[in-house]
């Protein structure tokens, strides 16, 4: 397989099997998010609810593109996912995975609502900052610290805008709605009025969406990761492109940037002005007339990867600026013809998405009740109401789906927790809330990324000695 020996092929195929289990385990540790409203309001029996939710996980994973795959994707320096030790490479990616299938699976055996993003990406971030201790000379930087706090901003907020935002909504529906029945406790064993079971399964329908569009990309991207490191003569880039395609949007974007008059743009701005065009100057040398994609060495694949990334830095910081002399419509050209452009590394195979759709879609029906009983007992000290199910999940799906847009990694767990709880307080206030339960759930964020950062970095260090 893609001409590795045998063992190479084992360990690929193994990391493959471990990358679809987390997706696996993902979908059942988070399916609670989407379900646990349906199945304590009794609007759908816990069998149809999960197989509900798991068709739509996987439809959202296909339907969400993949920007927060290159995300994840892009947190790790292309030099240290192409080392030429290819058991180094291996090492990186069993830390990984081993990192965040052992916290995913820990938290949900103790019944405990736990992000599996940030397990994820404190297990890249981990491998990162373990490989900057021994690299030679310590003076390349080997983690996208740019990204990382772009998504670690987007995984610290959305959990506030989930709690602030149920309740707001709350407030909303009481002044709105006149019919009381939906701020009621259900009924034992008695499904809800047909017009409440379906805004329920709409906004169930909205999570479980939301949530594959969102957290099947970060499976897409660990995949990517472990395909980029252990056969990057395929993975690095896109080889289905066409280097005559290529070349004609790198002309577009040499032309856009013809017309940006460096001498208005500060010192900073003129520094990425001249990065951006070194990395242009660079690509075109190694767009050979009538070389294929596939015939470029590993080393040139990554030179163009590492050209496109910095190429969009310095795009995205110049576009930024107030002070660039292009029309509006020259702005969009330039961000379009980049985009375009760096299709050429941000890809995914179809049959990884339909790998991880599978994954997240079958776990999904399964391991769920654990979860659920958090959620849907124990977040507050009263039961689930209608309006307290329908507020959560509007507000979680409302999040998510944004975020999905902007290309940033959220949690669903910490979204709908947070969204359940704001409901909670805004029927009766603070002393509503279960504050073991609340405790436990903090902890467990608080804990996550540092633990999955030292596990994964010191597995990391232990598996290059090893292998």
């Amino acid at each position: 397989m893609f001409g590795l020996d045998t063992s190479v092929t084992i360990l690929l195929l193994l990391c493959l099997l471990a990358a679809a289990a987390f997706e696996f385990i993902n979908g059942f540790h988070d399916t609670a998010n989407a379900v646990a409203t349906v199945i304590y309001t009794n609007s759908l029996k816990p069998w149809a609810a999960v197989i509900w939710s798991g068709i739509w996980n996987s439809i959202g994973v296909f339907a969400g593109g993949i920007a927060v795959a290159m995300g994840i994707t892009n947190l790790l320096p292309t030099e240290l996912l192409l080392d030429t030790d290819i058991y180094h490479n291996i090492a990186l990616i069993l830390s990984l995975l081993i990192t965040a299938i052992a916290w995913n699976l820990g938290t949900w055996y103790l019944g405990i609502p736990c992000s599996s993003s940030h397990t994820l990406i404190g297990s890249i971030l981990g491998v990162g900052i373990a490989f900057s201790l021994i690299a030679p000379g310590h003076t390349a930087q080997y983690v996208n610290w740019g990204k990382a706090s772009d998504i670690g901003l987007s995984l610290l907020l959305s959990p506030i805008f989930g709690f602030s935002f149920a309740i707001l909504l709350m407030y909303i529906l009481r002044q709105v709605i006149k019919n009381r029945v939906i701020f009621r406790e259900p009924v034992t064993n008695a499904p809800p009025p047909f017009w409440i079971r379906l805004i329920l399964l709409l906004t169930c329908t909205g999570v479980s969406f939301s949530h594959g569009s969102n957290d099947g990309q970060k499976g897409v991207g660990l995949v990517m990761l472990i395909l980029i490191a252990i056969v990057p003569g395929y993975f690095t880039l896109n080889l289905d492109k066409k280097t005559t395609d290529v070349r004609e949007q790198l002309t577009e974007v040499r032309k856009l940037y013809s017309k940006i008059d460096a001498n208005e743009l500060n010192e900073e701005e003129r520094f990425e002005y001249k990065k951006a065009m070194t990395e242009i100057n660079n690509f075109d040398t190694l767009l050979v007339v009538g070389k294929t994609i596939e015939q470029f060495t590993n080393y040139e694949k990554a030179d163009l990867r590492k050209s496109l990334v910095f190429l969009g830095k310095s795009t995205k910081i110049l576009l930024a600026s107030k002070h660039l002399n292009l029309s509006q419509t020259s702005k969009e050209a330039l961000k379009k013809s980049v985009a375009q452009l760096k299709s050429l590394t941000e890809y995914a195979p179809s049959w990884v998405i339909l790998m991880i759709s599978l994954s997240l879609g079958l776990g999904t029906m399964v391991g769920w009740k654990r979860i659920v009983k958090t959620i849907g007992e124990k977040i507050g000290k009263q039961h689930l109401t209608y309006a307290q199910g329908a507020s959560a999940e509007l507000v979680a799906a409302s999040t998510i789906g944004f975020s999905t847009w902007l290309g940033l990694p959220v949690s669903t767990t910490h979204v709908l927790s947070s969204g359940i709880a704001g409901s909670m307080v805004a029927s009766k206030g603070i002393k509503n809330l279960n504050a073991k339960t609340i405790k436990s759930i903090a902890i467990a964020w608080l804990l996550t990324l540092p633990v999955s950062i030292i596990l994964s970095g010191g597995l990391f260090l232990l598996f290059r000695w090893i292998l």
